[in-house]
């Protein structure tokens, strides 16, 4: 079994910052892609940030210059750095991994979410 917990969420102003943690818990071999998403209320989720075993990472066009991801494998975490926080981006931002297990599969997990409020 394989459990992703979020932290880090809560509410700011406008202009300000949070940081967001992701860690995987359990029978971990090891962890490939790891990704932030978000979901704004009435809307789809969407894709914020990724970042490869090899620290190549990907952002989504709303948030590059603002938002920074970043990992630590030891830790099993994945990390999301949000300055500037604009109203827009007031969602609950899941945590994603592709985790491989000791018997070599690969599974896709989630997390069950936290909520970050940027008030205006």
């Amino acid at each position: 079994q394989v459990q992703l917990v979020e932290s880090g969420g809560g509410l700011v102003q406008a202009g300000g910052s949070l940081r967001l943690s992701c860690t995987a818990s359990g029978r971990i071999f090891g962890i490939n892609a790891m990704g932030w998403y978000r979901q704004a209320p009435g809307k789809q989720r969407e894709l914020v940030a990724t970042i490869t075993n090899g620290g190549s990472t990907n952002y989504a066009n709303s948030v590059k210059g603002r938002f920074t991801i970043s990992r630590d494998n030891a830790k099993n975490t994945v990390y999301l750095q949000m300055n500037s926080l604009k109203h827009e981006d007031t969602a609950v931002y899941y945590c994603n991994e592709d985790i491989i297990s000791y018997n070599g599969y690969t599974m896709n997990s989630w997390g069950k979410g936290t909520l970050v409020t940027a008030s205006s």
